[in-house]
């Protein structure tokens, strides 16, 4: 993801709108985007600030409250797939994808790898 832009541009390019250039005219001046220079000229009008927003988001997992559950279902089933999980979280009420159950077991350390089968005797 790319860096926001510096706050010394925005500032230059609001001071140069609240002195009567167009938004189209300071986004060209200053070389960003028309549609960038609407937005933090209207956020500046609406809000008094034309800082950027923050970035990124909530990265915790909606399963952490489900954990004790989870290891207890597979240890109490341990061919269970993930499809199964899935389908039983969702009967739970809890909304999660196929990569968030991965994950969970991944940060577990626990793998649904299928084991080889002991090799037969062979033939006679």
């Amino acid at each position: 993801m790319t860096k926001p832009y510096s706050g010394d541009l925005r500032d230059r390019l609001i001071a140069a709108v609240s002195e009567g250039m167009s938004c189209r005219a300071a986004a060209e001046r200053y070389s960003v985007c028309p549609s960038t220079a609407v937005r933090w000229v209207r956020r500046w009008r609406d809000t008094g600030s034309y800082a950027p927003l923050a970035m990124g988001g909530d990265y915790r997992s909606k399963l952490g409250n489900e954990r004790g559950w989870l290891l207890s279902r597979i240890e109490s089933k341990p061919d269970i797939t993930l499809f199964e999980l899935l389908a039983e979280l969702r009967e739970r009420r809890v909304t999660v994808g196929y990569g968030a159950i991965w994950r969970f077991f991944a940060r577990e350390g626990i793998s649904f790898k299928k084991k080889r089968a002991a090799a037969g005797a062979g033939a006679a």
